[in-house]
């Protein structure tokens, strides 16, 4: 989450053509083209590309249009997997996206995790820090990263704050890429689940509360209620002092993850998404820990039927990261539980 909404406004009118070529140089480096992306990188500011640079750019724009460039899983080290980048084209708008294929298909529709990154993170630096590939090649899932692009949102946080409507803006965007992978990967289309951290969890619900009909559950580590801001102002707001949560119409099941200890984005936000996924429910609480870690709280909101609508982790003395993420990665507190392994594992008790 941005600490400072003068200057993420001020960046957006700040944009320049280096920074476009940076953001494309990156993405030749992700393809091995280590060549077209260095000459990309040497044209100078405010003058004409030299012809390699120039070259470069469209080749770029090429790979991103052109069928998914793959590669193996090399950034987590021994992984048998696969890994696709494309770009993703809807009839909201687009966004580059992520794609971890396991080395074994299951015999049917294989489940579809959603991850959404958050602020200053892309799906390669996201996939690192949560290490929901190895889950994912363990229990034979799909994984996309979608990605948010400097165009809009210039710090890449996921625009939770102003984009809530189901046939616009980036849930609309998101419900099309599924959709795609539904069709192009033969994902199980009753076992979707969407999952953020940060602003990614903001999105993620309200994703869920926009798309109820898509996602079989719901995980949201270190985020808002939907609904909790309208813009860049209320959302400041809601991070420190949330207001109350609006019912969902329809809420999905839904896990939860934040630290006691955030400074970005208050615990109280929990306790609003209990308010929002919870409703009517019976919680229960138990307590533990990870060995030489966090201590942590776990409350399952169970309905009448016996179901858990809502199972919310609160994670002692942890800021504001991903719990039990990889060390040395962004945004991530190694010593807390697995949240990748926990998210799984609730998800995998749902369907549609």
């Amino acid at each position: 989450m941005p600490k400072n909404p003068g200057y993420a406004l001020r960046a957006l009118h700040n944009s320049t053509p280096l920074n476009s070529r940076m953001i494309d140089a990156t993405k030749l480096v992700r393809t091995g083209s280590l060549t077209e992306a260095t000459a990309l990188i040497q044209g100078r500011d405010g003058g004409s590309l030299p012809q390699s640079a120039t070259s470069a750019s469209r080749k770029v724009r090429q790979a991103l249009r052109s069928p998914a460039a793959t590669s193996r899983a090399e950034d987590q080290g021994v992984l048998p997997g696969t890994v696709q980048t494309s770009l993703h084209r809807g009839p909201a708008g687009e966004r580059p996206y992520r794609l971890y294929l396991p080395s074994v298909s299951t015999a049917s529709a294989p489940p579809l995790v959603v991850m959404l990154h958050g602020g200053t993170q892309d799906g390669a630096t996201f996939a690192r820090s949560t290490g929901m590939d190895a889950v994912a090649e363990r229990h034979r899932l799909l994984v996309a990263y979608p990605e948010q692009v400097t165009s809009a949102n210039p710090m890449r946080y996921w625009n939770w704050f102003s984009d809530q409507e189901r046939t616009s803006g980036e849930p609309a965007i998101i419900a099309s890429l599924i959709a795609e992978l539904v069709r192009t990967h033969g994902a199980d289309p009753r076992r979707v689940y969407v999952a953020g951290f940060s602003a990614g969890a903001a999105m993620a619900a309200v994703f869920a509360s926009t798309h109820p009909d898509v996602v079989a559950a719901v995980g949201i580590h270190s985020g808002l209620a939907a609904g909790a801001a309208r813009d860049v102002s209320s959302a400041f707001t809601a991070m420190r002092s949330p207001g109350p949560a609006r019912p969902l119409p329809r809420p999905v099941p839904a896990i939860t993850f934040h630290g006691d200890a955030d400074p970005t984005v208050n615990i109280a936000n929990s306790v609003r998404l209990a308010d929002q996924f919870g409703l009517g429910t019976r919680p229960q609480t138990e307590r533990g820990g990870t060995a030489g870690g966090r201590s942590y709280t776990v409350s399952r909101h169970h309905t009448d039927h016996n179901e858990i609508a809502l199972e919310q982790w609160v994670i002692h003395g942890m800021a504001h990261g991903w719990s039990g993420g990889s060390a040395g990665s962004s945004y991530t507190d190694p010593a807390g539980p697995d949240a990748s392994a926990e998210l799984v594992r609730f998800f995998l008790t749902h369907q549609r």
